[in-house]
């Protein structure tokens, strides 16, 4: 949302932080830690999804850009079942998957049951290419062609169970994950590709100086899955709510890395010059227990008190290690662990090999991190006419601890106190327009990965990352100010302006010594990345929504919808004024969904564009651009309960271009004095996907 980073964006399920969220991988490849895969929960599943922009003191404070509120059906909703199966079809490699799941609905148990499974095949095939430069404007130095397929299988289920017990009503739901995915990163690097005199007889050209080949493959499996109950009554003193929670995150990796290097001396193929093979291992375990209570009294005729307190413990345990498996070279050539030596074969051929090393922990990855939460809200509404409003406070206190077990490590704690009060005023003008106005403070704090002591080399591309234990949190004033104008029965169109002003932002910066960044694991041209507290800054934007019937032009059966936000943001860093990283300036979506209701035939199509984006920090300066996307769908009704649905998705085959700009120091970044200069464009083809669903 608002074209920040997903940490920004506060996901739900029923109102409750999503399961799994905010845990992460313990990896930036697979995903940013404090988002959630939406796409997991299938679309048959989900009732509405709510898209809240501002704060509430009844609901957690972790919502700086926002809140996507997933509402998903509940027991009341079946009397039966259906079944889905389909294929799915990934162009950019031929490559073919399946799903397949379920839902039943109905009585049971003394209530009402609702149960469902799913299995989803998961594939993403990317291909990336690299131009690197001494500078913009130079000779062509360097080109990497890669390939990356990420290809898994999800296996998600949900149930949920409701029944009234005693003088109130129970609610018991869960929700499980299960995720197996194998991530194949091959690429071929080819340095100073110019013609070279012929290594062989005949016409064998090798248009380079050397060949480096890369393979780095990572089997991944996870698990997440939450429990949550409820029990609701009323009495002499209103209504009382009480939520018990538990929710646990499990991440098992397993990542080898080989590379082999040629043509660095004068001897031809299939002679190698240098082979290197490193292992690493990655286990994650996430376990948090919350209780919330609330209550709410009628005090007036429109007015309403509200006031509850919700409690949070969240524990991770974490193993990072690695081992050097494989060392050999021609001597000075290779990069060596520390307290090896390399000896060389007699004769021609490769060097003895230095032999491998145990797992051990990386500096930093043996650790556990506890946080704890206790945060007491109140809050106020009332009507008074065409005017509604709402008030509350929230204060959120949070104490983490974090035990580095590696040696040199150290026990390690911080902790805060936040005020976070909010306002809220509807104002109806007419029967189909209103005003509204918020003003909220929200948080965000530091992930568990960004405060961890580990160093994870080759973590974000080439570059290493290791966290920062000492981060404060990040926390913001928000004002949302907005106009909506109802359209016939169902059609909206609204406008919403908002500001966010943040102090503490929470950036990925580089490491440096004397202002020199310090060089990454993967050797020059590669840094150190640490979040850090980069200082205060406002993002701000302009928000047009439409979605309505067309039916002033005679097409009821039409609908369209479009939205458009214009983005904008500030923050000062060593180099002076920029934007937020990584933040597009601007983001456009447009389609349309047709009925044919005689034939039980619908159609429908989706554009979505979006603005280019800018990231610096020392060292490196990234300009990203994206191509557009298109989507279209063609559904069918067979029989009263059959439907068959057909979806082309990223149709145009959308691009993601991004320029480097590297530098050695900070005064050379400020001179431009170019370290290299690369462009790389990636891109992942279209996807089809054809599904057929049984009601019964």
């Amino acid at each position: 949302m608002r074209g920040l980073d997903p940490a920004y964006t506060q996901i739900l399920i029923n109102g409750e932080p999503a399961p799994g969220s905010g845990s992460g991988s313990g990896a930036f490849g697979n995903g940013a830690e404090g988002s959630f895969f939406v796409d997991r929960i299938p679309a048959e599943l989900i009732e509405r999804m709510e898209v809240v922009r501002s704060a509430s003191a009844n609901r957690c404070g972790d919502a700086v850009a926002g809140a996507i509120n997933i509402v998903l059906r509940d027991s009341y909703w079946l009397d039966g079942g259906f079944v889905r199966g389909g294929v799915q079809y990934f162009q950019n490699d031929e490559n073919w998957g399946e799903l397949l799941g379920g839902v039943w609905g109905g009585e049971a148990l003394g209530g009402r049951v609702l149960v469902g499974l799913n299995v989803q095949d998961r594939h993403n095939p990317k291909d990336k290419f690299s131009s690197r430069f001494p500078a913009p404007g130079g000779a062509l130095a360097n080109i990497e062609d890669q390939n990356d397929v990420r290809d898994g299988t999800d296996y998600p289920g949900q149930f949920s169970y409701l029944a009234d017990i005693g003088p109130g009503a129970f609610s018991l739901s869960g929700f499980f994950v299960q995720t197996k995915r194998y991530e194949n990163e091959d690429s071929i690097e080819y340095s100073n590709p110019v013609p070279a005199t012929p290594i062989t007889p005949g016409a064998i050209r090798i248009p380079t100086r050397q060949i480096t080949l890369n393979d780095n493959d990572v089997a991944i499996e996870q698990q997440s899955w939450a429990l949550r109950g409820s029990y609701e009554w009323e009495w002499a003193a209103g209504e009382t709510e009480v939520r018990l929670g538990y929710a646990a995150f499990a991440n098992e990796e397993d990542e080898f890395e080989n590379e082999i290097d040629y043509l660095r001396d004068a001897s031809p193929f299939p002679e190698a010059d240098r082979f290197t093979a490193d292992r690493a291992r990655v286990s994650l375990n996430d376990a948090e227990l919350s209780f919330e209570v609330e209550h709410e009294i009628d005090v007036t005729d429109g007015l309403e008190l509200e006031f509850g307190v919700d409690f949070q413990t969240k524990e991770r345990d974490s193993l990072i290690a690695e081992t050097a498996r494989w060392r050999t070279g021609s001597s000075g050539v290779p990069s060596l662990p520390a307290g090896t030596t390399l000896t060389t074969a007699s004769g021609a051929g490769l060097p003895t090999p230095i032999p491998s090393r145990a797992f051990a922990a990386v500096p930093g990855g043996d650790t556990s991190i506890e946080r704890v939460r206790i945060d007491p809200w109140v809050m106020l509404q009332g009507e008074a006419g065409a005017l509604s409003w709402e008030a509350g406070l929230r204060y959120e206190t949070t104490d983490t601890d974090i035990a580095d077990r590696t040696v040199g490590g150290a026990a390690l704690s911080n902790s805060s106190e936040i005020l976070l009060p909010s306002a809220h005023l509807r104002f109806s003008l007419t029967d189909d327009d209103r005003v509204f106005a918020s003003l909220a403070r929200t948080v965000r704090r530091p992930s568990f990965l960004f405060i961890s002591p580990a160093l994870l080399e080759a973590e974000l591309g080439d570059n290493d990352f290791i966290g920062n234990p000492n981060l404060a949190p990040e926390t913001a004033w928000g004002l949302d100010l907005g106009y909506e104008r109802r359209l016939g029965r169902t059609g909206v169109f609204g406008v919403n302006l908002f500001l966010r002003d943040i102090t503490d932002l929470i950036e990925l910066s580089t490491q440096t010594v004397g202002g020199v960044p310090v060089v990454g694991s993967e050797g020059a041209g590669t840094f150190v990345y640490t979040p850090r507290n980069t200082g205060d800054g406002a993002v701000m934007g302009l928000e047009f929504d439409l979605s309505t019937p067309l039916t002033v032009l005679g097409m009821e059966n039409t609908g369209v919808f479009v939205n458009y936000s214009w983005l904008d943001s500030e923050v000062t860093d060593e180099f002076g004024d920029r934007s937020f990283n990584d933040q597009a300036e601007s983001v456009f979506n447009v389609g349309f969904i047709h009925d044919i209701p005689t034939t039980g035939t619908a159609f429908g199509a989706t554009y979505r564009a979006q603005g280019d984006a800018f990231s610096r920090v020392i060292g490196e300066e990234v300009r990203t651009s994206y191509g557009a996307d298109l989507e279209v769908f063609v559904e069918q009704e067979i029989g009263e309960r059959f439907v068959l649905r057909l979806v082309g998705s990223n149709l145009l085959d959308a691009t993601k271009d991004e320029a480097f700009d590297k530098f050695t120091t900070v005064a050379d970044q400020r001179g431009r004095s170019y370290d290299e200069y690369e462009l790389e464009t990636e891109s992942a083809g279209p996807v089809l996907q054809l599904i057929g669903r049984l009601a019964f």
